[in-house]
């Protein structure tokens, strides 16, 4: 029997594992709509999403439009019985989502109406979650607004980083919504409306977010720290350069030096004081310079910055 058809809308790699699992399950993608390639790294250069790589790789019609709202008729020709997204980056426009008959449904990294927008899982981490999972809702004008149809959770190790934890939800995602599709397509799939009273946000993050505090206490810093990894990256100051932080770790444990302050290598991390702890840096990057180990810029410059201060 064939499989129905699919129009998919994703780009990064979250939405790759996603649409793997629908190719692999056997639905007609008559569509891929994924974002314009994007200048990216320290060179710039234009590089493809995950996507549209994997759609590539298959031979699956793709679309890129730089403005789906002034492009959208381009895909109300397509043949699909359901929109499916994933993390795709633009608004929807309406008409686009009542094209197919069953609609658009949409997968969010998070248990909603907890952190509706464009960073659930960066904020999951960062505000100390122990727990957030991915929802599979219809798909509405309002951002992350539409009736839920399937939650599953996931759980937040205190090790994981923005990127462990976006693997761990493209998984429980796919899974998701592998065992939720039949009942979209048979009619029986139920959709509950959101509790506004409940809805928290977490939009995309801006540049002022990537800048670590380090006057806060050891668990919010390593949060803030880890809940930006691998991107954007968080960053610190020091002589008015950014140290941007590629991997960290922490060790609560009282002392008596003052926030900011470089005390030296513990544990092979690069030891920075704060409030109840230290916050270990695994790998850093100073501006202009490529990333690398700690001990390896311990042993550079980083040896004259001890008992010096980051700015706080």
């Amino acid at each position: 029997m064939e499989k129905e058809k699919i129009i998919f809308m994703g780009t990064p790699p979250i939405a790759k594992t996603i649409l793997e699992r629908l190719v692999e399950e056997g639905y007609e993608i008559t569509l891929v709509v994924t974002q314009p390639d994007r200048k990216s790294g320290r060179k710039q250069q234009l590089t493809m999403s995950a996507v549209k790589s994997y759609a590539l790789e298959k031979g699956l019609s793709l679309f890129q439009p730089q403005n789906i709202k002034q492009e959208y008729m381009q895909i109300m020709n397509v043949d699909a019985d359901l929109i499916v997204t994933c993390a795709y980056g633009q608004f929807v426009p309406d008409p686009l989502l009542r094209h197919p008959r069953f609609g658009a449904i949409n997968l969010h990294a998070s248990l909603l109406p907890k952190l509706r927008g464009g960073a659930p899982v960066h904020k999951a981490i960062i505000q100390g979650d122990a727990v957030t999972g991915m929802t599979m809702m219809r798909m509405e004008k309002r951002m992350d607004a539409g009736a839920i149809m399937a939650q599953c959770s996931v759980m937040i190790d205190e090790k994981d980083t923005a990127g462990t934890l976006f693997d761990k939800l493209a998984v429980a995602g796919a899974d998701l919504l592998i065992t939720h599709l039949p009942s979209v397509f048979d009619g029986t799939a139920v959709f509950i409306e959101q509790d506004e009273a409940q809805a928290t946000f977490a939009y995309t993050i801006t540049p002022e977010e990537e800048k670590i505090d380090l006057n806060q206490d050891i668990r919010d810093v390593y949060n803030h720290a880890r809940g930006l990894i691998p991107f954007p990256v968080g960053y610190i100051m020091h002589d008015r350069k950014k140290v941007k932080l590629h991997s960290v770790r922490k060790m609560e444990k009282e002392h008596e030096y003052p926030a900011g302050e470089f005390v030296g290598m513990i544990e092979n991390g690069m030891a920075i004081a704060v409030k109840g702890g230290y916050l270990l840096v695994d790998e850093i990057q100073l501006e202009g310079k490529k990333r690398t180990d700690a001990r390896s810029f311990y042993n550079g410059i980083g040896k004259q910055w001890l008992h010096t201060s980051f700015d706080i």
